[in-house]
Formats: C-alpha cells, structure tokens, sequence
C-alpha cells in the first residue's frame, strides 16, 4: 500500500499491465453496485499474496477501494471469497473488509472490490481482543452440518466443502485424502508420506476430539498474512477459506510461519476454553495446510509433512 501512487492512464503493476479499460469497466461494476458514480482518478499497486494481482483504485472524489483481480484463475475464486467474507461480516463480532462487488471484465479478466480499510498500529490489547473476538465468532456462527454453501480456495488449490454430519469424515474425505491423493498426482509425495497418511485416516477416530459441539463457522487460512490492524488499532481478517468445522481446526495455520503469541490463545481460552488436548490435535490441522502448501511449492514441504504423520500415524 506504501507504492508511489501513479495516474491510471499508464501503471504497471505486479508484472501486468492494467489498461484504462479495463479500470473504466471496474468502475461501472463499482458505480452499479453502490449507486454513486465512481469516475477512476489515480490507482497504484497493493500487496495481494502470490494468486491474484491487488490495488488501491480511487475516484475523482477521492473514494478508494481494494480491487482484486485474475487473468488466469476463474471468476468463481473471487465468488467464494465474498461469501466468506459476507458469512464472517454476519456474524457482527470481528471486522472484515465488506464486498462491494465481483465479477469478470468483458476480456475475461474477474476480480473483486472491498471496502478499502485504512491501516494502523495495532492497540495494546491487540491480540487479546483477536482472541476473544475469534471465539465469540465461532460461538455465534453455527451450522447443523459440516462444509459450506460452496468450495472455496485455499491459495490456488480448490478446497472442497461437502455437507457432512460426521466430522472425521469430513476431514478425511474434504482434508486429507484430496490433498494426499494431489501430492501423489503432482509427482511431489513419496512411499513414506501415502503410507503414513493411510495409517493416519484409519487411525482418525482415535486423533481428533469428538466433543459434540455444533460445526462452527472458521475463517479457514488464518495466518500473519491474513489479519492487519484498522486505523484504531483494532483486528480486521481478510481472504478467507470458510467453512463450518470443530473450530479447533481454525488452529492449524495460526502454527504456521511466526506462529500467534501465547496472548492471542489464552485469550481464545478464556472466551470459550477448547477441549484438552487441543494443542496436540493441533499439528494434525496443521498437517493439511503443510500438505496443501507442498501441492503449491513443491518438495521443499515434503519432510514437514513426514515429520507430523510420524508422530500421529
């Protein structure tokens, strides 16, 4: 968000040329949506992860918006992410950028408008608040089953979100075995990993907590790219791989790259105390994240991977 800021009519970004065309038709999408005409002024570069090209587009009149868009990935990507985030904007507990609209260009290019959040620092009880906002989410938002009303995408791979009663097979059937079998097709799996996630699946009743609690909604990929502070200081979450599960899943990204600090959990805990054992059941959620970036980026995650099926399977 720190780039220099350029006039529309000639920007590059993220290695693609963005055409004022384009730009106007996103604009029509924008002054459709919301009802005020929305005449495009200047426009620069955001950060928008690894998938999907991201700027700050602004008006004439000085209204931004974060836009989102893809040559290459199908318009339903952006879709499952605006009901993600409508599903978490629902529940009225934890701040998410709202969606403007989505849609595709009349080149085939699909993209995504959210509300633009200005950044700031984060408030002293940041991670405190985070926590229990989180809990009291996944307290609020509850389902008869486990999935949701469609897949979604975790990064680029297509996360499937069946409606299930039991959640073992879910995560069996939706989680591991999918992203097993994906390790195997790209060439990027070996004899140890399929053997050790075969013994995983069957021993799976014996792994996860059955705690009888109803399916809750998570926010799916929550790691230290996916959350900022708002200009108050307070948690805003963004890009989302929704769906309703044992919210200790929501769990297994927070591990991953930095981690959450022990505040952000205890605080979790106070709000709304997981079940013990959660903390070792955790790695097991951990595992299909590890497994999906392996199906990304290749080898490199592979002992990962090994390491956590050793120690469960």
């Amino acid at each position: 968000m720190n780039a220099e800021q350029r006039n529309f009519t000639s920007c590059r970004f993220l290695g693609e040329s963005v055409s004022p065309k384009t730009l106007n038709e996103i604009a029509r999408h924008i002054a459709i949506s919301t009802g005020e005409t929305f005449d495009v002024g200047t426009y620069h570069s955001a950060s928008g992860g690894c998938i999907n090209d991201a700027m700050i587009i602004r008006s004439t009149s000085g209204r931004s918006y974060f836009v989102k868009s893809s040559s290459t990935m199908p318009k339903a990507i952006f879709h499952a992410e605006a009901n993600g985030l409508n599903a978490i904007a629902l529940t009225g507990v934890i701040q998410v950028p709202a969606v403007i609209c989505f849609g595709s260009t009349l080149s085939e290019e699909s993209f995504l408008v959210l509300e633009c959040i200005e950044q700031g620092n984060r408030c002293h009880d940041y991670f405190e608040t985070f926590g229990q906002q989180l809990a009291e989410m996944h307290r609020v938002a509850t389902s008869d089953h486990f999935g949701f009303e469609t897949n979604n995408w975790l990064g680029s791979s297509i996360q499937l979100n069946p409606w299930k009663n039991d959640w073992n097979r879910f995560w069996v059937e939706a989680r591991l075995a999918p992203q097993l079998k994906m390790a195997r097709d790209n060439g990027y799996s070996n004899r140890r990993l399929q053997q050790l996630g075969e013994r995983m699946i069957d021993r799976i009743d014996n792994l996860l907590a059955n705690d009888g609690e109803p399916p809750a909604l998570i926010h799916g990929d929550l790691w230290s790219g996916n959350y900022l502070a708002d200009r108050n200081g307070q948690p805003v979450i963004y890009d989302p791989a929704c769906y309703y599960a044992n919210r200790e899943a929501e769990f297994g990204m927070t591990r991953l790259f930095g981690g959450f600090p022990s505040t952000f959990y205890d605080a979790y805990n106070e709000a709304w105390p997981l079940a013990d054992g959660w903390e070792s059941r955790t790695e097991i959620y951990t595992l299909y994240h590890l497994l999906n970036h392996l199906n990304l980026f290749g080898p490199s995650y592979l002992s990962g991977c090994v390491e956590i099926l050793e120690r469960y399977a």
